[in-house]
């Protein structure tokens, strides 16, 4: 299997309908290739791929999953079309637009596109669908769900946010209250307990409440101003550091931190890189959302595509922390060292990060 090749990241295992085009206009943040300069061989083969209401540049998942169509059109010569939906009533339409364009294999991405990748799956049984973020409904044969377990790499984040804090408060809020968003906070939430049972403190967690799963969300995954209106209201209950789990309305929360002095964890890409805020950015839980797109394209190209579900997790990678950039002087050295062992604790079963909303 040929690799694909994303920006590096620092991996804790080792320490309305659209028309339709041959070629859509990428986000600013498609991954780089060391063998972008090489003609690729035309291949009979066209992926496609129908975005959740965030677009194609929220900086996070959305942005993620067309990065790595667009390598795997790189790297194999194959065709594309793309659909970005700007509402739920876009989903259903978007998805049959691709079927209709004579996709051999069309990604939904997100949880809310479920019902509407299920569907096409059912009734186009000569041709194949994966699908982001959850399980596929009545699980058919030619789609594969492509999940993460992220409450993994979440937990980290929480034992590295409640290390840092100098307010002894640190919050997160999300986009929708979905499995796919909660499992996030989830893992966050445990992390911090970690910290504290581990150094008999007494960070709060605001925003969430694991055992109640209750907490802050925006509404949807692109209202920025309720971004900034969440974030604004844990700063008030004197959180420093803030995880909005909310694809780009957590683009809302980069000013009210900046103004505030706070700092940031991203999720689902390395939020240093993909946003206009890394020098707030503590780290960012990363999903590798990319790579499980360009190898199940690859797959199918390969005439073995599986609906054998993908669980990205710190195992196998699919799942991992980014580098803390400009905070690395911040985060003690001992606090890296722990983060270490508990991601070997995570992989080796010695510890589980127990989420309801788990994959």
């Amino acid at each position: 299997m040929r690799p694909f090749n994303p920006k590096a990241v620092f991996s804790l295992a080792a320490v309305g309908v659209l028309a339709l085009s041959a070629c859509g206009e990428a986000p600013d943040d498609e991954p780089e290739d060391d063998d972008a300069g090489e003609a690729a061989e035309e291949v009979d083969y066209t992926a496609c791929v129908v975005s959740d209401d965030g677009g194609w540049n929220d900086q996070s998942f959305n942005q993620s999953a067309y990065a790595g169509l667009q390598s795997a059109v790189d790297d194999f010569g194959i065709d594309h079309n793309e659909a970005e939906s700007n509402s739920e009533a876009e989903f259903g339409p978007n998805v049959d637009s691709m079927v209709q364009a004579g996709c051999d294999i069309t990604f939904g991405v997100g949880f809310l596109l479920a019902e509407a990748i299920s569907e096409a799956a059912l009734e186009n049984t000569d041709t194949t669908f994966a699908l982001i973020d959850e399980w596929v409904p009545e699980e058919p044969e030619n789609a594969k769900p492509l999940v993460f377990n992220t409450a993994e790499a979440a937990y980290l984040a929480g034992y590295v946010a409640a290390a840092v804090s100098e307010t002894g408060t640190v919050g997160t809020w999300g986009g929708l209250q979905i499995p796919s968003v909660t499992v996030f906070m989830d893992g966050f939430a445990d992390g911090v307990d970690r910290y504290n049972d581990d150094n008999d403190a007494d960070v709060e967690l605001v925003g969430w409440d694991k055992d109640a799963q209750d907490g802050s969300f925006s509404g949807s995954f692109s209202d920025q101003t309720a971004g900034a209106t969440l974030t604004e209201q844990l700063l008030a209950q004197d959180a420093d550091i803030i995880m909005p789990v909310a694809g780009a309305s957590g683009l809302g929360a980069g000013p009210a931190l900046e103004e505030a002095g706070g700092m940031m964890i991203w999720v689902d890409s390395d939020g240093y890189e993909s946003t206009e805020y890394g020098d707030i950015i503590l780290t960012s839980v990363l999903k590798e959302i990319s790579q499980a797109v360009y190898d199940t394209i690859e797959e199918g190209i390969n005439d073995s595509f599986s609906s054998e579900p993908y669980v990205g997790d710190l195992e196998n990678e699919g799942v991992g922390l980014a580098p803390f950039h400009d905070f690395e002087d911040e985060v003690p050295d001992e606090v890296k060292d722990t983060i270490e062992e508990l991601t070997e604790e995570i992989v080796s079963g010695e510890t589980t990060v127990e989420s309801e909303n788990s994959p």
